[in-house]
């Protein structure tokens, strides 16, 4: 995003700074084995980083964690205030360098590489006090700048088709340091070797584009670990003076243009043209070694370049699709809800649980978490056993070690699908408890219902809950997991959540505090699979909470059901107000 195409306020022009992210994945370091998939978590406070670490992310196979700024920034409630340094002290809304520390500390120890992000291109846009104490004004930050150290163009951005412009000038008002300056390149490297010192695997170059490759080049050359994991934000745009290319030598870039067209196609043609997606399609693209590929960032979500949790169950299903398609190296966006572009995170980053508060936590959806296992079993096999149905219906397997399906239809699919597994009973990990037999033959028969997948992979899990993105399943599950699929239909504000109880152990016994919490992935229904003994009759009813705990019952008579001998009952429901 260009900050030309933002306007009005310091917030929406920050926004342009937060706008140029890039990520993980760098050319010159070593992932994790074949852990390659980020998660960056927008906004969290580093303590919460650490236990989803412990708790998600290390679970789930995320090779990389990438954290917001841990510089001191300027004052507000605004999320972008964290892309006005003003010092490259530790200390902001989201911690110190104490936890800072243990949470690198905490996810080395659940298996997780930690990425900083780090925003070198420039300071503030004004002048105050920072969240550490600093006194500061604009081209004038103790301890650390002056004058002589920013670019003499004063004036804001406003050629994208001239170089200098867009590398010397001002991204929407900030001051521009010099980074043709050694003292300055120094500076940085000072910064980032301390954040190295902490233990921090790789960086996020906010605002690459915006600075020379040569300069970052030199930069990256004075840190302890030239080769350390690196990541630049270089957007791609038509004609203009600076493109992505000119980064991968330095390290990886994110694929902007990538995620452009995923909304295209998700929201508008037909996903049978994804069979070839990836470096081929030219401009905007890099090779798979050198792109970092994502449904979505927290400047997309809000300018609307790409789709976003807004956008529900098409939204997990283009995840589901960059996670098991083998271009680039994918990173999940984990965020919170919003009406405001300028609102910063609830309860100031901390994640007390997720899909409280107004957190989405897309890292941890079981649609989306599982295929994380998928992309680490299925690493270095090619796409085999290509499917489609000429329209938004497609699968494809990854060698002979997993196999996916997105039926993204109005109506169910029931289709015999082809792959190259061997033959053996499969886990669905977008449907826990649900399983496939795949014949000596490498076929299997599946229902997916709309806006629904399945993925199958060898060592997949067989969990016993989770969530649904809808629909049913069936077809080559001879002996499905028994129990109820919840699925109801439920608007919310944002901060609201769906829950089910019940009169059995499974369902809370009537406890409003031991509900099960439902999936929003398919938003406005709200969906989750629960496993129940064959035979188990049992009542239940919908409930509605909110970020304080306060409880909404439904109206009405308790509803009934009953599991069946074999399988789950599907229960489609409609809330009553």
């Amino acid at each position: 995003m260009r900050s030309r195409a933002l306007n009005g306020s310091l917030a929406a022009v920050v926004a342009a700074a937060g706008l140029f992210a890039v990520s993980v994945q760098q050319a010159h370091a070593t992932p994790p084995g074949a852990k390659d998939v980020t998660a960056t978590l927008f906004q969290w406070r580093y303590d919460s980083v650490a236990k989803a670490c412990t708790d998600q992310l290390g679970p789930a196979g995320y090779g990389y964690v990438e954290v917001s700024p841990a510089t001191e920034n300027i004052q507000g409630d605004q999320w972008w205030t964290s892309y006005q340094p003003v010092s490259y002290k530790l200390n902001n809304r989201l911690g110190n360098e104490s936890s800072f520390a243990s949470m690198v500390n905490t996810c080395h120890a659940a298996g997780v590489k930690v990425v900083a992000d780090a925003v070198i291109n420039h300071m503030s846009a004004g002048s105050g006090t920072g969240t550490a104490g600093t006194n500061y004004s604009k081209y004038n930050y103790p301890g650390y700048y002056q004058d002589q150290d920013f670019h003499t163009c004063r004036t804001s951005i406003s050629n994208y088709q001239d170089r200098s412009n867009v590398q010397n000038c001002e991204l929407v008002g900030l001051a521009d340091l010099d980074t043709g300056s050694d003292y300055v390149r120094s500076t940085i490297a000072g910064y980032l070797n301390h954040l190295i010192s902490l233990g921090v695997d790789g960086f996020r170059v906010d605002a690459a584009k915006h600075m020379a490759e040569t300069d970052l080049a030199a930069i990256k050359s004075k840190l302890s670990n030239p080769n350390i994991y690196w990541a630049q934000e270089a957007i791609y745009g038509a004609g203009e003076a600076v493109q992505p290319g000119e980064y991968v030598n330095t390290g990886d870039v994110d694929a902007f243009q990538g995620a452009f067209d995923l909304k295209r196609i998700f929201t508008g043609q037909q996903l049978a043209s994804l069979k070839t997606w990836g470096a081929s399609w030219g401009a905007g693209y890099l090779a798979s070694d050198k792109a970092r590929t994502f449904v979505d960032n927290w400047d997309t979500e809000r300018n609307g370049s790409t789709l976003s949790y807004k956008n529900n169950a098409t939204y997990t299903l283009a995840n589901v699709y960059v996670l098991a398609w083998p271009y680039g190296s994918p990173n999940v966006f984990s965020g919170y809800e919003f009406s405001n572009n300028d609102a910063g995170p609830p309860n100031g980053g901390s994640v007390n649980a997720c899909y409280s508060d107004g957190w989405k936590c897309q890292h941890a959806w079981p649609q989306i978490s599982g295929m994380v296992g998928f992309r680490n079993a299925v690493a270095g096999t090619a796409v085999t056993n290509w499917w489609d149905n000429g329209n938004n219906a497609i699968a494809f397997g990854r060698g002979s070690k997993g196999f996916v399906a997105i039926n993204h239809e109005g109506g169910a699919l029931t289709q015999t699908f082809t792959t190259s597994l061997p033959a053996g009973t499969y886990c669905d990990v977008q449907h826990a408890g649900t399983t496939y037999s795949v014949g000596s033959d490498g076929r299997f028969a599946a229902t997916i219902g709309a806006n629904d997948a399945v993925a199958l992979y060898t060592g997949g899990p067989c969990g016993t809950t989770g969530g649904t993105t809808g629909g049913t399943t069936g077809g080559g599950t001879p002996n499905p997991a028994a129990g109820a699929s919840f699925a109801v239909n439920a608007t919310t504000v944002p901060g609201q959540n769906i829950y089910v109880v019940g009169d059995n152990s499974t369902l809370g016994n009537w406890n409003t505090g031991s509900a099960l919490l439902l999936s929003s992935a398919s938003y406005p229904v709200w969906k989750l699979d629960v496993t129940m003994a064959a035979g188990t009759a049992f009542q239940y009813k919908y409930i509605r909470k909110d970020g304080s705990g306060n409880v909404t019952w439904e109206s009405g008579a308790n509803r009934t059901a009953t599991v069946p001998a074999g399988g789950k009952v599907v229960l489609n429901d409609t809330w009553r107000n």
